[in-house]
C-alpha cells in the first residue's frame, strides 16, 4: 500500500510538472473505464482487474474491492503508467490504469 501512495504520489507530481494550459500532457483517462472482468487479483490492499470491452483488455489498479469475474464495472478514471511492476504480485504490467474505484 505504501508503494502504491508513493507511486501515486510521484504520477501527480509528474502530472503537474507536465501540464500545459492546465491539461495534462500525458496519458491520463478522462471518461469511466468499463468492461467486463476476465482476470482479478488482490494484492498489497489493492484490487487488480483486466477489463475486456471489443476486444480490448485493460489493466486497472484500485483499492481493494470486491470482484468477481464476468461482472460488468465501470471505474473512475486514472492515471496510466507504463511498465509498472507490482512487488507483491511480482508481475509487470505494460500499461495499467490507477483508479479510484467503481463508479455509484
Amino acid at each position: 500500500m505504501k508503494r502504491f501512495l508513493i507511486a501515486l504520489v510521484m504520477v501527480l507530481s509528474f502530472m503537474s510538472i507536465f501540464t500545459v494550459n492546465g491539461v495534462y500532457a500525458g496519458s491520463q483517462e478522462t471518461s469511466a473505464i468499463t468492461g467486463k472482468v476476465v482476470e482479478t487479483m488482490n494484492s498489497g490492499g489493492y484490487t487488480y482487474v483486466c477489463l475486456e470491452k471489443n476486444g480490448k483488455k485493460t489493466w486497472v489498479a484500485m483499492p481493494q474491492t470486491k470482484v468477481k469475474k464476468g461482472q460488468t464495472m465501470s471505474l473512475h478514471p486514472g492515471v496510466e503508467m507504463v511498465n509498472f511492476e507490482s512487488k507483491t504480485l511480482k508481475r509487470k504490467f505494460d500499461k495499467i490504469i490507477f483508479s479510484a474505484g467503481p463508479v455509484k
